[in-house]
């Protein structure tokens, strides 16, 4: 069967995702945010069109980096969590029965019996279609928010989720798959010596279990994760089998994809183990011309202080204090993401911008044109090897995932690039289709 890529779409329990002004445009919904109705609706969008699945960002408070406040964000509409994702899946994964569902939660603060627990309930809910987005958080303010002084080290934290991964997988092997009897004669409901103690014990971790929870259909959650640094591509190699990249340009795409790729056998992984998608966002018109009026309309809409503020919550600096010149990581203590480092210095770069006027630029990576044209550049990407598919984040809700399905999905699947329908029925099945 021809290679076929993998979407993904990005979603917030909130007014926007990474386009600041998403919020302020005529056709995006803001009083159903709080809505059940909301949820059940995109996800249903997403699984007619036989989108792999969906995720939903997070961060465990409200961001106060920039200008040491929160009143950006809240003032301006950032990307804010109303709600907890844990909540919201179950309203998703019961209006669906093929979407892959994901949620964001950090080995850093949470435990990884909470962590095996919570996610493996929903996965055996839903059918075995969860994954785990896994993080180990980039700011103080969610250490705060749970104890914490501070961040640990940046490799520090990637240490210990290995070890939380290692405990969650110890976990998720509680129960045989063949442990239920059900035998209502003989009064044997299941086998005791096919459920089994975890007895981890790490550096840092231990947990002694067992789950009292089976296995899921896809046998525990797929394994999702972003991190671009040396030490991030490391864990990414060992562990992930989805992979959310963010580089501006498609020769940085290539590079990011042959590394990570090239890294997978020394964890006795094939390359096609792990799936390499791309954050990308889409305005697509009727034509190339009105696709450019509309994404100047929308780009117009946003508030160059909240891009200023995403910037911040991302490389983990206050750029409203930031002067030209100083080194980004010195400044960063244990605080932001190196991935969004280097997308800041790839826009530098490419547009010839300093420090301080790439931060005040929207995101890259926005693909503007007809269904034709956006079709396009995505297989370009996709069969250029820069990427195994993409993660669209909308520019507005819901329509930005609904002109998508709607209008580009066709296109690419008339050309063999994307299912017609789902040929499994758990999302690891759907990630290692093509």
């Amino acid at each position: 069967m021809p290679r076929q890529m993998h979407l993904v779409a990005y979603l917030k329990t909130g007014p926007t995702a990474l386009h600041g002004g998403g919020w302020r445009h005529p056709e995006a919904t803001l009083t159903d945010i709080l809505e059940p109705s909301r949820y059940e609706h995109i996800a249903r969008v997403l699984e007619d069109a036989c989108f792999d699945g969906c995720f939903f960002a997070d961060l465990f408070g409200l961001y106060d980096i920039h200008a040491g406040s929160h009143a950006a964000y809240v003032g301006r509409g950032g990307q804010i969590s109303f709600l907890d994702p844990m909540v919201v899946l179950p309203i998703m994964a019961r209006a669906t029965s093929r979407l892959g569902i994901g949620a964001t939660l950090s080995t850093t603060l949470f435990n990884p019996y909470h962590l095996a627990r919570t996610l493996l309930s929903l996965d055996v809910l839903s059918k075995g279609r969860v994954a785990w987005n896994i993080v180990t958080s980039a700011t103080d303010l969610e250490a705060k928010n749970f104890g914490l002084d501070a961040l640990p080290a940046k490799d520090a934290r990637y240490d210990h989720a290995d070890e939380v991964v290692e405990a969650c997988l110890k976990l998720w092997g509680s129960w045989d798959p063949d442990a239920f009897i059900h035998d209502k004669a003989s009064g044997r409901f299941a086998d005791p010596d096919k459920v089994h103690y975890a007895n981890y014990v790490g550096a840092s971790v231990r947990t002694r279990g067992p789950l009292s929870i089976p296995q899921s259909a896809q046998g525990h959650p797929v394994l999702m994760q972003a991190g671009s640094s040396e030490r991030g591509r490391q864990f990414a190699a060992r562990w992930a089998e989805v992979v959310f990249a963010a580089q501006a340009g498609q020769a940085e795409m290539q590079a990011f994809y042959a590394d990570l790729k090239g890294r997978l056998p020394a964890y006795g992984r094939r390359p096609e183990d792990c799936a390499i998608l791309v954050q990308t966002s889409v305005v697509v018109g009727e034509t190339d011309s009105i696709a450019r009026e509309k994404a100047a309309f929308l780009d117009a809409l946003a508030e160059e202080e909240l891009n200023v503020a995403a910037t911040s919550s991302s490389v983990g600096v206050d750029m409203s204090r930031y002067r030209e010149g100083e080194q980004l990581g010195a400044l960063q203590g244990t605080q932001g993401m190196q991935g969004s480092v280097d997308l800041l210095d790839q826009m530098r770069r490419q547009g010839n911008l300093t420090v301080t006027e790439a931060a005040k630029r929207l995101l890259p990576n926005q693909i503007v044109g007809s269904p034709t044209t956006v079709a396009d550049e995505l297989e370009e990407m996709f069969t250029s090897r820069a990427c195994d598919g993409f993660v669209l984040t909308p520019n507005t809700f819901p329509t930005s995932h609904e002109s998508f399905a709607r209008a580009v999905v066709p296109e690419l699947q008339r050309r063999g690039l994307f299912r017609k329908a789902y040929a499994g029925k758990t999302l690891r099945e759907h990630v290692r289709e093509g």
